[in-house]
C-alpha cells in the first residue's frame, strides 16, 4: 500500500463550495487585511509617499475651480482681457504639478509591491515545504497554486493601487464636499442627500459581494486542479479514450465559474449604475437648484461655475468608489485564503531541545508502533496495530505481507513523513521525534515505487540529498543502479530531465530515484519497491550491485517480489498492520503457512518482461 492512499475526493478547505456566510462572526475586512502588516511594512514608507503624493495631485486639481471662480467674477466680469492670462498660467501650472504628481505616485507604489508580492510568495512556498505530507494529501494542487499566483497577484496590485486610491479619494471627496459647502452650503446639503443611496447600497454590496467572490476564487482552484490532473495524466486519458469524459468534466466546472463570474459582474454593474446615476441626477439637481440661487443672487456666477467644476474633478474619485470596494472585497478574499494555507498547524516539528545521533550506527527500533491518519473513522482498528521490531546495524530486512498490511506506512515513518500515534521508533536508541528533521532525513534516504524527477538536469536529481558530493559518488551511485543510460543522453549527466521525468521510461525513472537515494550514503536506506519497473536482467544487476551497498548500510525494504527477498538477511511478515513473525527467508519458508501464501502470491504476481518504452 501506499502512504497514502490518494483520492480524487481529497479534503478542500471547509467553505470550498458553500462559502462562510457573511452575516456569520468573523473579522472585518479591515481587520482581516491588516494581517498583511508584517510582510507589507518594508513597502509602507513608500506607499505612504504615494498616497501623500496623489492627495497632492487632487488636492492641485481641486484648487482649478478657486482660480475659475476668481477669473470668472474677477477678469471676465470686469472685461479687463489683461487679467485672463495669469489665471491661464496658473490654471497651466496646477495642471503639470497634478500630472507631475500622478507620475510620482506611480513611482513610489510600484516597486514595493511586487516586493511584498515576493516576499509573501517564497513564505507560502517555505510553509508548503515544511508542513506534513498530510497536508498535502488533503489540499488539491490547483487550490494551493491559485493561492501562490493569483491571489498574491491580487493582493499586490491592492497595495500598489487600490488602497492607495481608496484612501485618497476618500479623503479627496471629504475635502471637495467642504470646497463645495463653502460655494453653496445649499447646493453642499443637496449633494449629501444625494449621496446616501450609495453609502446603503455599497454596505449592502459588501456581504453580497464578498461571498460570490470567495466562490470563485475557490472555483478557480478547483479548475487549476483540473487543468494540471488532465496534462499529468494525459497519457492515461489517451490511452483509455476518456479524453472527452474529461473535457465534459472541465466544460461543466468552467460553466459553474463562469456562472458565478457573472454574478461577480452583475453584482459590480448593480453598484456601478448607482455610482453613474447618482451623480448624474445630483448634478441635474444641482444645475437647476444653481440658477434659481444665482438668480436670486445668493451664489455668484463665479462660485456656480466653480462649484460645478469642482463637482467634475470629485466625480472620478465617486465613480471609482465601486471598482476600488471591489478590489478591497477580492483582496479580503485573497489575505483569508492565504491565512488558511499559513495559518495551518504543522503536527511534525522539531524538538525544542535536539538530541544528535554523533556516529549514526543505524540501529533501527520500532516499538509498539501504532498509527492511523487522523480522519480515520472512529472505532476502526489502527492501521499500524503495535509493530515491535528491531534491525541491527548493517543488517537487511524485507517487509513482506499482503496488500493492505502495512508496508509501505512502516517505511514512512521512518523520516517522519508522518508520526507515530502511538509507541516510538528508535535510530540508535534515540527517538526518531527527539531529532530535527534535517538531521534525522540526512541519516535515512528513502527510494519510493513511484519515483518522482524534478525538472533539472540528471546530477540535480541524483545529488538531491547529497549535493556536494563529487563526480566519484556521482558515478558510483549510477553504477550500482544500473543508470549508466544516463551518459547516452544529449548532454549526459548533464541534460535537463523534462517534468516529473515522463521523457524517461518507468524503469530509467526508478533507477535514477535508487541513485539518488544511494548518493545521499545515508546510515539506514529505505526502499519501498524500488525495482518494481525493471525488466527481470536489470533488477539482477541492480540487486548484485545493491548488496555491495547494503552490506554495510541497514537497509529496509518493502517487498513485491520474491527476488527482492532474497536480498535480506531477515524477513519480517506483516499481517493486519503487526509484525507476525520474523527470520531468514528458508526458516519462514519451512515454518509459517501465512508466510508461504504470500509468497506464492508474490510469484504469481504479473511482471514486465521489458522495460517501458520512453515517453
Amino acid at each position: 500500500m501506499s502512504p497514502r492512499p490518494h483520492s480524487t475526493d481529497r479534503h478542500k478547505p471547509r467553505d470550498r463550495r458553500k462559502p462562510r456566510d457573511p452575516r456569520q462572526s468573523r473579522p472585518s475586512t479591515a481587520r482581516a487585511i491588516a494581517r498583511l502588516y508584517p510582510w507589507a511594512r518594508p513597502a509602507l514608507p513608500r506607499i505612504v509617499l504615494g498616497a501623500v503624493a496623489a492627495l497632492t495631485g487632487a488636492v492641485v486639481a481641486l484648487l482649478i475651480p478657486q482660480v475659475l471662480r476668481s477669473l470668472v467674477d474677477g477678469g471676465l466680469s470686469d472685461g479687463d482681457p489683461a487679467a485672463i492670462w495669469p489665471a491661464v498660467g496658473l490654471v497651466t501650472a496646477l495642471g503639470v504639478l497634478e500630472a507631475g504628481m500622478v507620475a510620482l505616485r506611480r513611482w513610489f507604489v510600484l516597486v514595493p509591491g511586487t516586493r511584498v508580492e515576493a516576499a509573501m510568495r517564497q513564505d507560502f512556498y517555505a510553509k508548503l515545504q515544511d508542513l506534513p505530507v498530510s497536508f498535502h494529501d488533503r489540499w488539491p494542487s490547483g487550490q494551493l497554486l491559485s493561492r501562490v499566483v493569483s491571489d498574491l497577484n491580487l493582493i499586490r496590485r491592492w497595495l500598489s493601487f487600490g488602497v492607495v486610491l481608496l484612501v485618497v479619494n476618500t479623503v479627496t471627496i471629504l475635502i471637495g464636499m467642504l470646497l463645495l459647502w463653502q460655494l453653496s452650503w445649499q447646493l453642499a446639503v443637496l449633494f449629501l442627500i444625494c449621496s446616501v443611496p450609495l453609502w446603503v447600497y455599497g454596505y449592502r454590496f459588501e456581504n453580497k459581494y464578498s461571498a460570490v467572490a470567495r466562490r470563485s476564487q475557490d472555483q478557480a482552484g478547483d479548475l487549476a486542479t483540473t487543468v494540471e490532473e488532465s496534462v499529468h495524466g494525459i497519457r492515461v486519458l489517451k490511452a483509455f479514450g476518456r479524453g472527452h469524459h474529461a473535457l465534459e468534466r472541465f466544460s461543466q466546472q468552467a460553466e459553474e465559474l463562469r456562472t458565478t463570474e457573472m454574478e461577480k459582474a452583475r453584482a459590480i454593474a448593480g453598484i456601478w449604475l448607482w455610482l453613474l446615476l447618482v451623480p448624474d441626477v445630483t448634478f441635474a439637481l444641482s444645475l437647476f437648484g444653481g440658477v434659481l440661487l444665482a438668480v436670486a443672487g445668493e451664489v455668484s456666477v463665479g462660485a456656480l461655475v466653480a462649484f460645478f467644476a469642482t463637482a467634475t474633478v470629485l466625480r472620478w474619485p465617486v465613480e471609482s468608489i465601486g471598482f476600488l470596494l471591489s478590489m478591497t472585497f477580492d483582496t479580503r478574499t485573497a489575505v483569508d485564503r492565504f491565512f488558511e494555507v499559513m495559518d495551518e498547524r504543522n503536527t511534525i516539528v522539531d524538538p525544542v531541545a535536539p538530541s544528535t545521533v554523533a556516529r549514526p550506527q543505524g540501529r533501527l527500533t520500532f516499538e509498539d508502533v501504532h498509527f492511523r491518519y487522523h480522519d480515520a473513522p472512529a472505532g476502526q482498528r489502527d492501521l499500524l496495530d503495535g509493530i515491535d521490531l528491531d534491525i541491527r546495524p548493517g543488517e537487511t530486512i524485507a517487509l513482506v505481507g499482503l496488500t493492505g498490511s502495512g508496508k509501505s506506512t512502516v517505511t514512512a515513518l521512518t523520516t517522519r513523513l508522518y508520526d507515530v500515534t502511538g509507541g516510538r521508533i528508535l535510530l540508535d536508541g534515540i527517538d526518531i521525534r527527539d531529532l530535527t528533521r534535517e538531521e534525522l532525513r540526512s541519516h535515512i534516504a528513502m527510494a519510493f515505487e513511484d519515483a518522482t524527477l524534478f525538472s533539472a538536469s540528471v546530477r540535480d536529481n541524483v545529488l538531491l540529498g547529497n549535493p556536494d558530493a563529487d563526480d566519484d559518488a556521482l558515478r558510483e551511485a549510477l553504477e550500482i543502479a544500473q543508470a549508466g543510460f544516463v551518459y547516452e543522453l544529449p548532454e549526459g549527466v548533464d541534460t535537463m530531465v523534462g517534468e516529473e521525468g515522463l521523457s524517461l521510461s518507468g524503469g530509467q525513472r526508478q533507477r535514477l530515484a535508487l541513485a539518488r537515494a544511494v548518493a545521499a550514503k545515508p546510515s539506514v536506506l529505505v526502499l519501498d519497491d524500488p525495482l518494481s519497473a525493471l525488466d527481470v536482467d536489470t533488477e539482477a544487476l541492480v540487486e548484485q550491485a545493491l548488496r555491495q551497498v547494503l552490506a554495510s548500510t541497514t537497509a529496509v525494504i518493502v517487498a513485491h517480489r520474491p527476488s527482492t527477498v532474497m536480498l535480506a538477511d531477515r524477513v519480517a511478515l506483516l499481517e493486519h498492520g503487526r509484525v507476525t513473525a520474523v527470520g531468514t527467508h528458508s526458516e519462514l519458508l519451512a515454518g509459517n503457512d501465512h508466510y508461504r501464501f504470500v509468497l506464492s502470491s508474490l510469484e504469481h504476481e504479473t511482471r514486465p518482461e521489458r522495460e517501458e518504452a520512453p515517453a
